[in-house]
């Protein structure tokens, strides 16, 4: 049992226990978890797995449906032929208003079977959860997803606004991994213009009865960017030392990127979210938390909201060194070394100002800094908190978990939202799942999802999408 744990990702303290049994399964859960089922247990990682197979299985329900031809797109890279992408669309009313768009990604992280408790490519059922990779990331949103086009295709729905559904591969990287979302922003981009988008990456916190603490979205995320730091030498032989030393001076440099800290920025964003996720706790955190969204100067609050990790990288753009490596031969000096540091830029600060950042802290000619090009991502286009969008969230939020607080956030990670700033889309992390953070296994072992959670959140996510079909903005 889990009773006593304090839920430490993002410090939204509560006492967690394991879900009550599950009820027994409506007609229309039972062919949902027959679906998500079928997708859990394909394996889909990078090595081994297909996206393909996974897409051809998702296309084939949607055509059982109703869904034709020129409502279905399907693309496997040649170079890959594994990593296949699926693209559906429902036809809206009025070509006026611009699409939504659900996305997707149907690849894992890879899962060592010797390493696992259960078969990770089974999905298994225990003390009120599903246990399998993917079950969370990202399946069950890419199941919720194709399921909801599917009920709303079975039950006549005719949307206003027209509905894409971009299932895609290459999100989680990988050897040979080709991200569909890139792809399709790329050389696509037809298939996906909307006027906004829903993706993963809106995360709840489960409270102590088995449901949601809060509801959340993510409204932006933070820009990854990794520089390498190099250092240069004449060498010479290990028997004869000196300070001017290749691994010393760049030893240096990472220390000194240690102890760099970027200034506070709150957001509106940021600010709602300390605001309202302050009010669940009833601790100096808590208040800490009001404090400073009410005043930034507040130097006390500061220090106290960023002892949290978490808290401190929604706050602040990081820095970090990930990878260090220099020398080539143990008896000898080292003529070359290099670091690598991996920043994480808040919304509204620039790529230019954290490399400057670190010239300042570093403050040596000599280290050459470097933005590494090879795998860069876009920056995701930061999108508002737009009552069109936020006011439908936070009405069915009430109507599903009356007295639950829907809690914006900016993510410190990254997702495919990244890719869909090529095409100008603003992005949103959808509500409506909620985890239990120290447990829940993303990426990682053991990875899990609360039934209750999946389909509960399953139901407010179809309200919640079928609201924005009939809507005119």
């Amino acid at each position: 049992m889990l009773s006593g744990r304090i839920v430490a990702a993002f410090s939204a303290l509560a006492l967690l226990s394991e879900p009550a049994a599950a009820a027994p399964l409506r007609p229309d859960q039972q062919s949902f978890f027959e679906l998500y089922k079928e997708l859990v247990e394909t394996n889909t990682t990078a090595s081994v797995g297909s996206c393909t197979q996974a897409a051809a299985q998702l296309e084939a329900r949607l055509r059982k449906a109703g869904f034709g031809d020129t409502e279905l797109f399907s693309y496997a890279p040649p170079e890959n032929p594994r990593h296949g992408n699926l693209v559906a669309t429902m036809a809206g009313s009025d070509k006026n208003v611009p699409a939504v768009l659900l996305l997707a990604h149907l690849d894992v992280v890879e899962a060592n079977r010797a390493d696992w408790e259960r078969d990770p490519f089974k999905l298994t059922e225990e003390g009120g959860f599903y246990f399998a990779r993917g079950s969370t990331d990202d399946k069950s949103q890419a199941a919720i997803f194709t399921d909801t086009l599917i009920r709303l295709k079975q039950s006549g729905f005719k949307p206003r606004r027209m509905l894409k559904l971009a299932l895609t591969c290459g999100e989680e990287g990988g050897t040979g991994s080709i991200n569909g979302a890139e792809w399709l922003a790329r050389n696509r981009p037809d298939l996906i213009a909307a006027g906004f988008a829903l993706n993963e990456g809106g995360p709840g916190r489960m409270a102590a009865d088995g449901g949601p603490l809060n509801l959340g979205v993510q409204v932006g995320e933070k820009a990854p960017r990794s520089f390498t730091l190099e250092t240069t030498n004449k060498g010479g032989h290990s028997s004869v030392p000196v300070r001017d030393n290749a691994i010393y001076q760049l030893a240096d440099a990472v220390l000194k990127v240690r102890e760099l800290k970027f200034p506070l920025r709150l957001t509106p964003v940021t600010k709602l979210y300390f605001q309202r996720m302050g009010a669940l706790r009833k601790d100096a955190m808590g208040a800490a938390m009001i404090k400073l969204a009410a005043d930034p100067t507040d130097s006390a609050a500061e220090a106290l909201v960023s002892s949290d990790r978490s808290f401190n990288s929604m706050l602040h753009t990081t820095c970090v060194a990930t990878e260090i490596g220099g020398g080539h031969a143990i008896n000898a000096l080292p003529q070359r070394a290099k670091a690598s540091i991996n920043c994480r830029i808040l919304p509204g600060e620039t790529v230019e100002e954290t490399e400057a950042a670190l010239v300042g802290a570093i403050a040596d000619p000599g280290v050459k800094i470097t933005l590494v090009q090879e795998g860069l991502r876009t920056l995701a286009i930061p999108p508002t908190l737009d009552p069109a969008v936020m006011d439908p969230m936070e009405r069915l939020t009430q109507k599903h978990f009356p007295g639950v607080p829907l809690i914006p956030m900016i993510s410190t990670g990254a997702t495919d939202s990244t890719w869909l700033g090529l095409v100008h889309i603003p992005t949103y992390g959808i509500p409506g799942l909620w985890t239990d953070p120290e447990t829940v296994g993303t990426h990682g072992l053991n990875e899990r999802v609360s039934i209750r959670a999946l389909y509960e959140g399953r139901d407010y996510m179809f309200d919640l999408i079928k609201t924005y079909a009939a809507s005119r903005e």
